[in-house]
This record gives structure tokens, sequence and C-alpha cells, in this order.
């Protein structure tokens, strides 16, 4: 798994990295609120670590924004233990689950595994964006003419997309989130989904356009979003 580490404290965030890397995933640390949002919001991550007590933005706020702009990544919520009303706010602003400090290597990874299993059943059901809809239980994408089935690799490039509307999305984000970081996977098989979906899109009278941006990726440019 690819996992985001949001934690401000620079000893855990290294310690939780080493022991995310010892059992064979891969870590990203962050140090404030803001910069984990923007990381978290790529959409490459299978799980996110994310402390409450952060600069610049705490991450109960960050939890709710990543939740209003239709992230969906299982989020391990970390608090102290006298926390209680913290815990309550992330649960109720959609953390998957939260880890008391100080807490065993084991249970974290663990209750990692747990969200991880269970991400879908905590994710909202759809995703929008201008007059379109991802239903994200039965992978139908619709529009204006009706509603068309997604395979699996193209409702993940789909979902990748609305989660970050208007944002430009590296190639090399899609390998790794749709592949794995150590796929085989050559940016023209992305190019082959991004097509099928475009056709999708056009089939259901969408009026999103997924634009191509020169030797970086892709963007899903949007009325509203």
């Amino acid at each position: 798994m690819k996992i985001l580490v949001i934690e401000d404290e620079r000893q855990l965030s290294e310690v939780l990295a080493a022991l995310l890397k010892q059992n064979l995933h891969e870590a990203d640390a962050v140090y404030t609120g803001p910069d984990g949002e923007d990381c978290a919001m790529t959409g490459v991550y299978d799980a996110i670590i994310l402390d409450v007590m952060l600069p610049g933005k705490n991450g109960i706020e960050v939890l709710r924004s990543l939740r209003s702009k239709g992230n969906s990544t299982p989020i391990l919520l970390l608090t102290a233990k006298s926390e209680v009303e913290d815990r309550i706010k992330g649960l109720d602003a959609g953390a998957d689950d939260y880890l008391t400090k100080p807490f065993a290597a084991g249970e974290l990874l663990a209750r990692l595994r747990a969200i991880t299993r269970r991400g879908s059943e905590f994710i909202g059901d759809e995703l929008r964006a201008g007059n379109t809809v991802l239903d994200r239980n039965t992978h139908e994408l619709g529009g204006e003419r009706g509603a068309v089935k997604l395979a699996a690799k193209e409702y993940q490039v789909m979902d990748i997309l609305l989660s970050n509307c208007r944002q430009i999305i590296p190639k090399e984000r899609f390998v790794e989130k749709i592949w794995g970081f150590d796929s085989d996977a050559e940016y023209n098989s992305i190019e082959v989904y991004v097509s099928f979906v475009r056709k999708k899109l056009a089939a259901i009278g969408s009026n999103l356009q997924i634009k191509s941006v020169r030797n970086v990726g892709y963007c899903l440019e949007v009325p509203e979003c």
C-alpha cells in the first residue's frame, strides 16, 4: 500500500515511515495541514495517517475539507488520550478509525489493514461534477443521455479525475494508483483508458472534458466543481 503520513512531530513521523517501509508499504511524510491536504487530494494514496494537532490547519479541518471535496481515502486519526472531543469530532467528520498516542506498532498496522479492507463501506455513494455523476457502488457513469457501466480501470481513472477537479494529474500518479508503484505499465496504457472514458462521457452527454496537458498528464475541465 501507499500511505501518506501527516504528522508534525518529525521524530514520530520518521518512525512511522520506517515502520511502514519495514512492512513493505510505501510511505510519504508531510508536516503541516495544508501540505497534507494537497498531497491527499492527488488521489494516489491507499490510506492516510492524520494527526489532529497540525500547524497551518488542524487534522479535523483537513479531514472535513477532504471529505467535502469527495476524497474517500481511508483515514486513521491520531489523537492524544485526553482528546476525547477530538476523537468524536474526527469520527463525525469522516475518519474511518482513530488511534490514541502512545500506541503499539502492531495495533497501528492492524488498524490500517482494517480500514483499507472495509474502505468501500465508508465512502460516499456518488461523485458529481457538472451534469455528470459517478456511482461508486455500481461503477456507473451517468449524464443527460443515460448511464454506462465503467470497466475497473476506467472507473479508477474517472474516480481520480473527479476527486481532483481542475487539477493537473501527472501520468505517473495514475500509474502508481491504478497499477502500483512497481508496475511495468507504460504511459500509453493511461492514454488508452483515458480515450475509453472520453468516449463514454460523450455517449452519455456529459459536459465534462478530459484535457491533455502536454508531457505532463490530464486535467478534468468542468463548469462547476
